[in-house]
């Protein structure tokens, strides 16, 4: 019997992942919770064989769970359903050691024998990613660069930037500057757009 546990935010979705899953003679579902903490608590609890989980949810995202049952060198496979074909997630997800990475418009007997082709050993990819994984599409943004992306899309001016991080204004307006170079963009709020598309804040 393969343990399951599910973790998505979208109520209907978790409830069709769960229902189905269910019928399947060979699959228990052990848990269905809405976002990361909750997942990462049903796992310590349930000690599942799988997690399916959704990139992003509240609390933790699923990329920041799938470290987390790494780094507590937990046995559970991980099942990564998206809707994002974005290259940054799926390098993060395979710099994770994710065992699927699965987008949520395939069909639902695609989850179901990727949840048992994990168990058997194999990594799953959907076909519509696997070109994406070969993009040579890197981040090119240094950690830096990206905190001020990710500060920019939340807001945040450039002097509330330099209070926030204890920095002078014009050493954050260079890796602003910087970052828009990098990206080809106009504006600093068109470069954390672009960022954000990519996966890489």
């Amino acid at each position: 019997m393969i343990r399951v546990v599910i973790a998505e935010d979208q109520q209907m979705l978790r409830g069709a992942f769960a229902s189905l899953l269910k019928f399947e003679d060979d699959i228990e579902v052990l848990a269905e919770v809405a976002d990361g903490e909750q997942a990462w608590e049903a796992i310590q609890q349930h000690k599942p064989d799988v997690c399916v989980v959704d990139i992003e949810m509240p609390h933790m995202s699923g990329l920041a769970l799938a470290m987390q049952i790494r780094d507590a060198g937990l046995p559970c496979k991980i099942v990564i359903v998206t809707t994002f074909a974005r290259p940054g997630y799926l390098q993060k997800a395979m710099n994770a050691h994710v065992n699927a990475y699965l987008l949520k418009d395939e069909p639902i007997d695609y989850l179901i024998e990727s949840i048992r082709r994990v168990m058997s050993g194999e990594r799953v990819i959907s076909t519509d990613l696997a070109a994406v994984l070969f993009m040579n599409n890197e981040n090119p943004l240094s950690e830096r660069e990206a905190e001020m992306l990710r500060l920019t899309k939340e807001g945040m001016t450039t002097s509330e930037i330099s209070k926030a991080l204890f920095l002078t204004i014009g050493t954050v307006r260079n890796y602003l500057s910087s970052a828009i170079q990098k990206l080809d963009a106009e504006s600093r709020q068109q470069a954390a757009a672009i960022a954000e598309e990519k996966g890489w804040l």
